[in-house]
């Protein structure tokens, strides 16, 4: 065997223009293996981190379309698409939310809706998400206020017209301008600044500092007309009873809404931990993807190794022909010619996992410059999983022609010299 590693080792050595453009299509694949890895645990550290900035001890209450299958509850899939075709459920409301603060593990809630409406001020007027919410949502939610207040429970409830400005709608419609005071104007209503948030960027795919906060009630009854809200976001006093709080939100919710068919629910219940479990199963789902459009690559850079010990084969004939007259068995013409296919992978996936923690290294620094909290990290299952792919893609492809070479007759073959 050591022998066979030494020949194969010096074969490719003497052949270094055809080593090199065979390692070059491993390093290739492989380096995208390494990327893909990194790219997917990066996004899943983007997104957990953004998921956990609004908390840790939270469970999020949410509508959903009640559509029941022959099989039960719909998947999310469906009910995804069912909210894409612009199905609404308007069943969750304020009073489910005041119900469920009532529970003893409940610390407090606060509600959310979106609309989007021009918001003016003076002859600037931009298209601005409204953001409506209940008092509450300052003291769970990870945000500060940057000057001013944020709206009380008062104002809320008494329809108050009360606004506080994210930090890029206020340097687009103020500037420089104190906003404190001043009065902006949503659908022809006007409403008066009485906070400006700290900056706080894009989070979970929103964009924050855009939006313009308004009292729930507000919002739903002079703006949108409407009594239902989004989602509602409850805080707990004690996260390890999570679970057993998320039933009893369940409990109250179906009370409210009738519902005696779990399948029929209008609504979903979702723990921090639920979130996460989530989060893991996506992330997997398009590592995996990437992983097997990366394997296409491989398969071409296998099929170059393929082609490039082929050659060999036909130029080192009378070699093999000679060896095989002085007594090398099958086995030795076979191990060799597999040496030398796996000593090209293994080679070009050494090279291609540096290449590859580069790029991702890189990847990182360019997502930085975009803002985005990109952690850069390369697991540790990726190095055996690229290491795996260069040794099965070399046993695979080099199978064939280390197969013929070893089944050559010597006879036939020393004729060939």
């Amino acid at each position: 065997m050591f022998s066979s590693l030494k020949i194969a080792s010096k074969a490719l050595r003497a052949n270094k223009g055809r080593t090199a453009l065979a390692i070059l299509g491993i390093v290739i694949g492989i380096a995208s293996v390494i990327i893909v890895f990194s790219a997917g645990e990066g996004i899943r550290r983007l997104v957990v981190g953004q998921v956990e900035a609004f908390g840790t001890n939270i469970i999020e209450t949410e509508f959903r379309v009640p559509k029941k299958t022959a099989t039960g509850r719909a998947s999310d899939t469906e009910q995804g698409m069912a909210q894409a075709q612009g199905v609404q459920v308007t069943t969750l409301k304020i009073s489910d939310m005041e119900d469920i603060d009532k529970l003893p593990n409940v610390a407090r809630s606060y509600a959310g809706i979106l609309g989007q409406e021009q918001v003016s001020y003076g002859n600037e007027l931009k298209k601005s998400f409204l953001f409506g919410t209940s008092a509450t949502y300052i003291d769970i939610d990870q945000s500060e206020i940057g000057i001013g207040r944020f709206f009380t429970d008062a104002e809320d409830r008494s329809l108050m017209e009360v606004a506080v400005l994210g930090a890029k709608i206020k340097e687009k419609l103020f500037g420089d301008s104190d906003p404190i005071g001043q009065s902006i104007r949503i659908r022809k209503q006007k409403f008066r600044v009485i906070g400006v948030m700290e900056e706080r960027g894009a989070m979970a795919f929103m964009n924050f500092d855009d939006y313009v906060y308004v009292p729930i009630r507000t919002l739903q009854k002079k703006i949108m007309g409407i009594d239902h809200v989004m989602y509602i976001i409850h805080e707990l006093n004690d996260v390890n009873l999570a679970d057993e709080t998320a039933d009893e939100i369940r409990l109250i919710v179906r009370e409210n809404h009738n519902i005696t068919d779990p399948d029929r629910d209008d609504f979903a219940v979702i723990t921090m931990a639920e979130m996460m479990k989530i989060l893991d199963t996506v992330t997997g789902a398009l590592t995996l993807l990437l992983l097997a459009i990366v394997a296409i690559s491989l398969v071409v850079g296998g099929v170059g190794v393929m082609n490039i010990m082929y050659v060999m084969v036909s130029e080192r004939t009378p070699e093999i022909g000679l060896r095989k007259s002085i007594g090398a068995k099958y086995s030795d013409i076979m191990a060799q010619f597999l040496f030398e296919s796996i000593l090209i992978t293994l080679a070009g996936a050494a090279i291609g996992i540096v290449f590859g923690i580069i790029a991702s290294y890189l990847i990182s620094l360019l997502a930085a410059n975009f803002g985005l909290a990109w952690e850069f990290a390369v697991p540790i299952r990726a190095y055996p999983v690229a290491i795996g792919f260069s040794l099965l893609f070399g046993l695979a492809f080099g199978l064939y022609p280390a197969r013929k070479a070893a089944r050559l007759d010597p006879v036939e073959a020393l004729r060939r010299e």
